[in-house]
């Protein structure tokens, strides 16, 4: 299977979002009579219930298989950070990539205790995106270039996909997106990587700032993305979008992830339905992020971190309940009574 993206410009972009396939019904009708036939009181299993069966459908399996899970952290710098909207400098995005290429990292750890293969995708590095507050983030040809690069990172065999970032400024970047795309200005804007009082009304200004530049363009949310995202934040939404041309079950990851991921959900309503919130991070503004997007999530454990770690934590949750649902046995295969009931 071809990993070219299948779109050139922001209205190829826009034409696959417009033809999007769907889960296999007949999977999931099936995986559903099997669900009911477990060795297992009815919604005994609570959520891994539904779970098991939203991955048999996008699987086409009744009885799945839990396939190997692709985690990509995608990196990129932000024109945005030069405002003293970060606790760190603009440096430690390629200090981390370099930490995640050697193995180093949060992510790395997780990635490998849950048996998936994890990838770094930086992309220009040298070149930070534009200020947000002065220009647009990116040109058309970058926003393309960009989540051409995600999509193309998919790996169309992987089991299930989970997207991560690294890019200082990024809260801010996402924040002003959830507010270009929600409206409520600041009220998006949190601590991100541990700002203090000033560098929190600095980002706050920041977020303001380029939601007025930009206000023409904000029913648009590609437009939204392109003007106040960033490199790494349209990759994802890239990757998300690609996942789901190939049917891949995708766990979202914490307040940057989804704020891509709303990108495509507010261009084409139906957009996430592949998705499910791996986690609620302790950004304060993800848990509202979530709620719009109607995504009640698999953990909170108060992680603030990135890097996809809060998706990658859940993709034990998600494998558990493919184990039950595919491994268990039914009420006949067992000769347990009371499967009638």
């Amino acid at each position: 299977m071809s990993r070219s993206a299948p779109f050139s410009d922001m209205a190829g972009i826009r034409a696959a979002l417009s033809r999007l396939p769907g889960p296999d019904r007949a999977a999931i009708a099936a995986a559903q009579a099997r669900n009911s036939a477990l060795t297992k009181p009815p919604a005994a299993l609570g959520r891994l219930e539904d779970l098991a069966i939203w991955y048999a459908g996008w699987r086409g399996d009744a009885r799945p298989a839990f396939g190997t899970p692709q985690i990509i952290v995608f990196a990129g710098n932000h024109g945005i950070a030069a405002r003293g909207v970060s606790a760190f400098p603009p440096e430690v995005t390629v200090q981390m990539v370099a930490n995640f290429r050697a193995g180093g990292a949060a992510i790395n750890q997780l990635a490998r205790a849950f048996d998936a293969v994890m990838e770094v995708v930086a992309i220009d590095l040298d070149r930070p995106t534009v200020d947000f507050t002065e220009n647009p983030a990116m040109s058309e040809e970058e926003l393309v270039s960009a989540m051409a690069t995600g999509w193309e990172a998919v790996d169309p065999g992987a089991g299930l996909l989970v997207t991560g970032e690294m890019g200082i400024g990024n809260t801010t970047s996402a924040a002003a997106i959830a507010a270009g795309l929600y409206g409520d200005g600041g009220e998006w804007v949190g601590r991100g990587s541990g700002i203090d009082d000033a560098g929190l009304m600095r980002k706050r200004a920041a977020v303001e700032a380029g939601i007025e530049r930009h206000a023409e363009a904000l029913s648009d949310p590609l437009e939204v993305l392109r003007r106040l995202g960033g490199r790494e934040i349209a990759a994802m939404a890239g990757a998300i979008l690609a996942a789901r041309y190939y049917r891949l079950p995708v766990i979202l990851d914490g307040f940057i992830c989804t704020a891509a991921a709303a990108v495509l959900e507010c261009q084409q309503p139906g957009a996430l339905d592949h998705a499910v919130a791996g986690h609620v991070s302790a950004e304060g503004a993800h848990a509202q992020l979530l709620e719009r997007l109607g995504r009640a999530p698999l953990l909170s454990l108060g992680m603030r971190l990135g890097e996809g770690s809060g998706a990658a934590l859940a993709i034990g949750v998600l494998k558990g309940a493919v184990a039950c649902h595919s491994g268990m046995a039914s009420f006949a295969e067992a000769g347990v009574s009371g499967g009638e009931n």
